[in-house]
């Protein structure tokens, strides 16, 4: 198995759980779990590839992934009401599923030879696109535009550290290793601690002749 292939899996499996405890918190049926936990785990890694025109789509080429989505969608369907806070649990899982998808993008886009920045827009794109879906399908806010937190701004770091780490070190892991950590330190930074960015605030109409 190949380090992309590897890193597909694994943001598979982890963002199919947080589709599927969205799932949880919308009352779906076991249908819609399997869907939204499905369009979660591949809805980024999708958008990347038709983008990068990757032929074939990720999970196509191996289509045990979306086995693999299901499978943790069936499981959280029969075990969602164990957790004592579902959002806790969704908002962690998010975290780490964005820290290994960003490195996931940053890896299929290297590995095809494009430059840094369409590297770290792939980062991006892969990290954001399918936790987006998920909170879109299921009228939640999305995590990634609530007010002033790190999550796209985490993705950018990742995937920017990356492209830097070779300058740094010749190490073959290195950038996606930069990637993984920056990503979610930044993410559990602003979980824990609070870290933001500032957010725009209206100003009241200055009054004329001021």
């Amino acid at each position: 198995m190949s380090l992309l292939v590897a890193l597909d899996l694994a943001a598979v499996v982890v963002f199919a759980l947080t589709g599927a405890l969205v799932a949880s918190r919308a009352q779906l049926d076991i249908v819609g779990f399997v869907f939204v936990a499905s369009l979660t785990a591949v809805g980024g890694g999708t958008v990347r590839d038709l983008l990068l025109d990757r032929n074939p789509v990720f999970w196509i080429a191996e289509p045990r992934t979306v086995g693999v989505a299901a499978a943790a969608a069936v499981i959280v369907f029969f075990t969602a009401h164990l957790l004592e806070s579902r959002y806790k649990v969704i908002v962690w899982l998010d975290a780490l599923a964005l820290a290994i998808a960003v490195s996931a993008g940053v890896a299929a886009a290297q590995g095809l030879g494009q430059g840094p920045a369409i590297t770290v827009i792939m980062g991006i794109v892969t990290g954001c696109l399918g936790g987006l879906m998920r909170d879109v399908v299921c009228n939640e806010v999305p995590l990634v535009l609530k007010q002033g937190e790190l999550y796209v701004t985490a993705a950018l770091a990742g995937a920017a550290a990356a492209v830097l780490a070779p300058l740094m070190t010749p190490h073959p892991l290195a950038p996606l290793a930069a990637c993984t950590v920056l990503t979610f330190g930044l993410r559990a930074g602003s979980i824990l601690f609070g870290w933001r960015l500032p957010v725009y605030r209206p100003r009241p109409p200055r009054t004329p002749g001021r």
